[in-house]
This record gives structure tokens, C-alpha cells and sequence, in this order.
């Protein structure tokens, strides 16, 4: 290594605790059991666990914490540092949940990060774009709690991990035009961490959804100009940071983390130096309940079926059940997939349904953090600049236009639902149709412009492609002649560079992911060099946003709303605090972070229901 790679490098954070390094006194002798108890009983009891009952006594602590997504470890750091001890139990062999798997955005109005940016928030516009974008769909008080504590949240994650975070700058509110909406949004991502951090526990981090390609340092923003980086000099130049990050990281030695497995990296990084244990292949099967109060909970461990006590509390912070078939059928609007989500294959509602037999009240089943999604083979893709780049249109199955393509994503699945409602079919799927002139110039997924697509991709039906419009309309089962109006329709509003239709390329939001060298609309060009290519699009989601109802204090509320003493929920276990809708990149992670640290906090307060 020369002399001036080698001064480049950032000096070595220290190593956190190891996973199996002893806790302090104090947890040892709060959780007498927790280790020893378990070395001693599980081998012995493991000839007669049956399955029935509760099981054997697997140790107990003030907090027991249920998932090792982002609500999950927040809520276990901050019980931590409280001077709390604490269990976190996981159902995966994995831990991260669907925030390692993520872009990692976080949507925290009046952050530390964002101020010191330089971006014009205050606690009065966060309010009133909150309410404007959320409505009634959430309690007023629940939204005050999350503004509140989202910016403590973040600055007692800094100051308790080796996390970091960058300010996305230019990624804006999803809709900028209401009452306190910004235009250079609120977002955040972390920043890097190297992966040197966990040792050997970096093994056992959940995958991301879409690796970082070999060699390069990517962030959550850099994907909207890598999309450009055959047409645009910044996104070539972007594209050179990139692997530049990578090449530095390597000489460095680093293992370089982004996006979600930085997120998750960086939290379980805290939890090690805070020496709180993580169980991983620990699902849990049931709350108990002692007196009306949630009192611990009942996991499979090592094959055995036994009880952890909490003294103080349970956290549930175990997801969402987007891949619960059973659930999303009794809940959920057809057509629905479980094979449409990009969520944890573990998230089956585990913890929701706890909730419910412990008492607790649920909303929000019907919704997820919608996207239109691709059901390419092996795994949907969801579409964030597909969809929103210049010269694409979605039509449904009578070959028309339904929507603004570049819309959040979650309203254009909305869309879908409501269009399709009493006509089965006529809006799912939909179809994302581009050129050749699209594909020249822009990535897709992750192949490169003029890069054929995968065989795979039309053996699964996912993709089609032909040298005609016709051609197309008869390969996607849409009437030829709708198809012919819709494109010379929109062909011609492309060249005027507006959507009286639609809208598209209205507001801030809609170009974000689009080309700026295409005008007079970033959003916006025609469809006219062959051969064409249609996507079919199906409703995924990010993960479902219904589940056990909350109060301020995150604590788990009955149908009466009366409260279930011992038990707390936040992140997708949680009805969202976003009700139906999604004010900006990051509008799920962040309020399940804040929600995890409201709730340790509440416990370790002590304050009575």
C-alpha cells in the first residue's frame, strides 16, 4: 500500500464487544439465567419439549425486545444505555430484517444532519406537512410524538453506535406542494461503516435486496444519477466516486457497508459494545400474560420451546406479515402475493398476531408500503426511476393511461387497487412499456443500457418485446388500437413537455429519477424507436403498515383503547403512524426507529398507564 493510500484511510473505530463477551454485573445479575440457565436446562430439557405449554424457563430481564430490524435494535440500545438489561430474540438466522435488506432512507424532520445542512426546517412546517399528508389517518398526538422524538432519537443513535448519517439532498418530500412540504426533502441515509466493525457477526447480517455492485461505494442517492451515467457527465462522474469509494475501501482493507446494512451493521454494532444478546433462530410463539399484563414472552430456542421473563417490558418490533398468505387474503385486497414483497421472508405477522390474543386492537391491515413491482423470477423488483425516467408509460388492460407514473410509488399501487375494484383484471397487472431510444440510454434494474435482458425475464412473462406497437398490444393482451391512441396521445404531449392528463412533472417529487438533459420535461419523452418493451407490474410492497394499535407512548392499545400493561409495539408490527400515505424517502424506517426509542425510553421512565 503506498504511503498516501495508506494516510487515506480512516483510523480504526474500536471493535465493539464481541457477541460472546460476558455483559456487565449488573445485566449478569438481571438476567440470572439468561446465559447460564440456558447452558444448564436446554440440553436436558430438550428431550421433553413437546410443544406444549410454555415450555422451559430460558431466563429473564427488564426488557425483552422481539425482532432485529431497525425498531427492534433501536429500542434495545436505548433500554440498554438506560441501564436496563435486555434480550433481543429474532426469528431468522439473520439479523437486519427488511432494514438491512433497504435503501436505508430515513425520513426525520428538524434532524441534527439536516440542519446542519442547511435546510430551511422548523418544528411548526414538519407539523403542518405531517398533518396535511397524514390527515386522520393516524392520532394527532401519535404524529406530535414522532416530530418530537425523532431528532433525540437520532442524536442518541450517533452517540451510542459507530453510526453516521448524509443528508440526501435534493430527494424530495413525496409532496412538496403541500403546507410545509420542502422540495429538497428531509431524507437521510447512514453513512459508511466498515464491516471490520462486527468480527465474526457480520456473517449473520440479513443480505441486501440488491447487492452494491463488486468494487464500488454506493449510496442510497447515487442510484439516481448511476441510472444517467451514460448521458449525463454527473452521473458519470458519480459513477467514478463510486468505484473510487470502493478502490479506497479496498486498500484500506475495509469490508464497506451502505444503505440498510449499514443501518442494521451499525445498530448491532451498539448492541455488541452494549453487550445486549441478539438470539437469532429464536421465533417467538406467544406473549404470557400474568394479571392482565404482558409479562415475557415464549420463543423456540435450540429446538426447545421455553419462557423468557421480562420484568419491565416487551417490546414487539417483529415486522409485518406481507408474507403471510393466510393473512394477507383475510385482510387485503385481490389480487395479493406474498411473492410480491421485497420484506423479509421471515415477516409472517408473528408478532401482530400475539398482540391480537393478548387483547390488542389492529389497524391499518388493508395497506402496505405499496410499489409497482415487476414479478421478475426468483425475486419482484421494485421500480423507483424505471417508471419516472423520460420515455416510459403505464397502461392497464385496455391499453390506456391510469396514472402519473412518476407519483410516489405507493399512490400508483393505490391507483391500481381502486381502478381495479369491480373489474378484476382491468388494472393488474398493468404494463410499464419503453423504446429503444429508453433502453440506449438509462440502467434498468441492474443492466446496462444496450445490455439485452435476461432470457429468464420473458420465459417468466415478465417482460415482453416487439417491433411494433401492434406487435406489442398482442403480446400483452390489450386492445391494438387503444394502444396506437395511448402512444401517439402521449407521444405528442412528450414533445410539448406537459400532462394535462396526468400530471406528470408537476411537482419537485416527479423529477427527482428523471434525465435533466431531456426538455422541456425531465419526466417526459416519447416512445418511438423499436424495437418496445412492456414490464408487467404487479402491487408489491416494501412490507405491509397495518398492525397492533399504538398510543404517543408506543404502548399496545385494546379496542376500548384501553392499555396492555408490559407490552410495546413499533416499526411494522405497528399500525403506521403514516396511516395511508408516505410523506417521504424513509417514512417507514423512520418512524419505527423513533417509535422503538419511544417505547425503552417509556419503560425505563417507569410511567404508569
Amino acid at each position: 500500500m503506498s504511503e498516501s493510500a495508506e494516510s487515506a484511510c480512516p483510523a480504526p473505530a474500536p471493535a465493539p464487544a464481541p457477541a460472546s463477551s460476558p455483559p456487565s454485573r449488573r445485566a449478569v445479575l438481571a438476567g440470572a439465567g439468561a446465559g447460564m440457565l440456558a447452558a444448564t436446562v436446554l440440553p436436558s430439557a430438550a428431550a421433553r419439549a413437546d410443544g406444549s405449554g410454555a415450555g422451559v424457563p430460558l431466563g429473564e430481564y427488564d426488557v425483552v425486545v422481539v425482532g432485529s430490524g431497525a425498531s427492534g435494535m433501536t429500542a434495545a440500545l436505548t433500554a440498554a444505555v438506560r441501564g436496563l438489561s435486555v434480550l433481543v430474540v429474532e426469528k431468522a438466522p439473520t439479523f437486519g430484517g427488511s432494514a438491512a435488506r433497504s435503501g436505508a432512507g430515513i425520513w426525520l424532520p428538524n434532524n441534527s444532519v439536516i440542519l446542519a445542512a442547511g435546510v430551511p426546517d422548523t418544528p411548526q412546517k414538519a407539523a403542518a406537512y405531517l398533518a396535511a399528508v397524514v390527515g386522520d389517518g393516524s392520532p394527532a398526538d401519535r404524529q406530535a410524538a414522532f416530530l418530537a422524538n425523532g431528532p433525540r432519537m437520532l442524536d442518541f443513535v450517533m452517540a451510542n453506535s459507530p453510526l453516521r448519517f448524509r443528508y440526501m439532498d435534493g430527494y424530495s418530500d413525496y409532496y412538496p406542494d403541500l403546507p410545509g412540504g420542502l422540495a429538497n426533502g428531509r431524507s437521510i441515509e447512514p453513512d459508511q461503516i466498515d464491516g471490520n466493525l462486527l468480527g465474526a457477526e457480520l456473517a449473520r447480517l440479513n443480505p441486501a435486496y440488491m447487492p452494491v455492485p463488486a468494487g464500488m461505494v454506493v449510496f442510497s442517492q447515487d442510484y439516481k444519477w448511476l441510472n444517467l451515467a451514460a448521458v449525463n457527465a454527473k452521473g458519470l462522474a458519480v459513477s467514478t466516486e463510486c468505484l473510487a469509494r470502493g478502490t479506497k475501501a479496498a486498500l484500506c482493507g475495509q469490508k464497506p457497508l451502505t444503505m440498510g446494512q449499514a443501518l442494521a451493521a451499525g445498530l448491532r454494532a451498539g448492541l455488541m459494545r452494549a453487550g445486549v444478546p441478539v438470539w437469532l433462530n429464536s421465533p417467538l410463539v406467544d406473549l404470557v400474560q400474568e394479571g392482565g399484563a404482558v409479562t415475557g414472552v415464549v420463543v423456540e430456542k435450540e429446538g426447545v420451546r421455553g419462557v423468557v421473563r421480562a420484568r419491565r417490558g416487551v417490546i414487539v418490533g417483529s415486522g409485518g406479515f406481507e408474507h403471510n398468505a393466510e393473512m394477507r387474503a383475510q385482510y387485503q385486497q385481490q389480487p395479493i402475493g406474498t411473492q410480491w414483497s421485497v420484506g423479509a421472508k421471515e415477516n409472517t405477522g408473528d408478532g401482530i398476531r400475539a398482540g391480537q390474543r393478548a387483547g390488542a386492537a389492529l389497524a391499518l391491515m388493508e395497506d402496505a408500503w405499496w410499489g409497482p413491482s415487476i414479478p421478475l423470477p426468483g425475486e419482484p423488483y421494485f421500480c423507483l426511476a424505471e417508471r419516472t425516467l423520460p420515455g416510459g408509460l403505464i397502461v392497464n388492460r385496455a391499453g390506456a393511461r391510469f396514472v402519473n407514473e412518476a407519483a410516489p410509488y405507493s399512490d400508483v399501487v393505490h391507483v391500481m387497487y381502486e381502478k381495479d375494484r369491480g373489474a378484476t383484471g382491468s388494472h393488474i397487472p398493468a404494463w410499464l412499456i419503453v423504446d429503444q431510444n429508453y433502453r440506449n440510454k438509462y440502467l434498468f434494474k441492474d443492466i446496462l443500457p444496450t445490455i439485452v435482458f435476461p432470457e429468464a425475464w420473458y420465459e417468466a412473462g415478465a417482460a415482453k418485446k416487439a417491433w411494433t406497437w401492434d406487435a406489442l398490444a398482442g403480446q400483452i393482451g390489450v386492445p391494438a388500437g387503444a394502444l396506437r391512441a395511448t402512444l401517439n396521445r402521449f407521444n405528442a404531449q412528450a414533445w410539448n413537455g406537459a400532462d394535462p392528463d396526468f400530471h406528470r412533472g408537476d411537482t419537485a417529487y416527479d423529477h427527482y429519477y428523471t434525465d435533466p438533459g431531456v426538455q422541456p420535461n425531465s419526466c417526459l419523452a416519447p416512445i418511438w424507436a423499436p424495437p418496445f418493451y412492456a414490464f408487467k407490474i404487479v402491487p408489491g410492497d416494501l412490507g405491509t403498515k397495518g398492525g397492533i394499535v399504538t398510543d404517543a407512548r408506543a404502548r399496545a392499545l385494546r379496542p376500548d383503547g384501553s392499555v396492555i400493561r408490559g407490552l410495546w409495539a413499533a416499526g411494522n408490527a405497528s399500525a403506521a403512524v403514516m396511516g395511508h400515505s408516505y410523506a417521504g424517502a424513509g417514512s417507514t424506517i423512520g418512524p419505527a426507529m423513533t417509535f422503538g426509542y419511544v417505547a425503552a425510553n417509556d419503560i425505563a421512565d417507569g410511567t404508569t398507564a
